[in-house]
């Protein structure tokens, strides 16, 4: 029983990274004959598809990568053997699929930055926290013109508003850790900022 229940949640964890492996803006730019690699930030993620592309394309990404969070989450509280959406399996299992977002096996470990899936993430195992999240992001943007800035900011209240909505222990630790690669793969963005070169998105 053990040993079946570890071999399921070993799947889960892999099948979570091979999900977040799955790149939409790469997909969607390659629709409308764009290598989205090659024009904008160069970054294959919602925002240079929608600076790049348009504002259609750049939510069928966005889209797409808060599912696979959301798909992610649930095989970890599948793999479980739980209902409960906070199991810390889920949160685990949404990393990988943030993992898999940034560093995807199917495009040479050349992803984008995982805010869309963390937010997928949230959506499933706390979605107050996730909409709130949402609101919030979408709110800097509109104010600050940077979504880089605003993602940073909008995932920064993520612990506070998941331990509002009861996750704990490995949870936390899981959903911290998340946001700290989050934060690894803005460092680029973060020095851009500073020297006042950012790109900003017109919305």
């Amino acid at each position: 029983m053990i040993v079946s229940m570890t071999l399921n949640l070993a799947l889960a964890l892999a099948a979570a990274y091979l999900v977040g492996s799955i790149d939409f803006a790469v997909i969607v730019a390659r629709m409308h004959g764009v290598d989205i690699r090659q024009v904008g930030s160069g970054n294959p993620g919602a925002s240079n598809v929608m600076r790049s592309i348009g504002r259609v394309p750049g939510a069928m990404v966005l889209a797409g990568d808060t599912i696979k969070g959301v798909v992610a989450a649930a095989m970890g509280m599948v793999a479980s053997g739980t209902a409960h959406p906070q199991t810390h399996w889920a949160f685990l299992a949404g990393l990988c699929a943030v993992i898999g977002h940034c560093y995807p096996i199917f495009h040479r470990f050349r992803g984008g930055k995982g805010v869309a899936t963390g937010l997928g993430v949230l959506f499933f195992t706390v979605p107050w926290a996730g909409l709130i999240v949402l609101v919030t992001w979408t709110v800097l943007v509109r104010l600050i013109k940077m979504a880089s800035v605003s993602s940073l900011i909008a995932m920064a209240i993520a612990v506070p508003l998941a331990i509002w909505q009861g996750a704990s222990g490995l949870a936390l630790v899981w959903l911290g850790a998340t946001i700290v690669l989050i934060v690894w793969r803005h460092r680029a963005n973060i020095a851009r900022v500073l020297r006042g070169s950012e790109q900003k998105v017109t919305t």
